[in-house]
């Protein structure tokens, strides 16, 4: 019999391995991608000028409004 290892670090739950974060994470995806249509552009003019300063602009969507909103939300 083959046992699976199941890393509960990653299911959000130690009580089953089965269960899993979705809603926080869709959520995240979703704000993500409308921080994105408005910093992208933003990010890519200011990139012209400066650019680590645009890069940290285009980045942000994904390193920190995509982490805190799926953390914020447990489900």
């Amino acid at each position: 019999m083959v046992r699976h290892y199941v890393n509960h670090k990653h299911t959000g739950t130690r009580r089953s391995p089965y269960r899993r974060k979705v809603v926080g994470p869709v959520v995240g995806i979703l704000a993500c991608a409308a921080a994105g249509v408005v910093e992208w552009p933003v990010g890519a003019m200011v990139y012209m000028f400066r650019r680590m300063k645009g890069r940290r602009i285009m980045t942000h969507p994904v390193h920190v409004v995509y982490p805190r909103v799926s953390r914020a939300i447990p489900i």
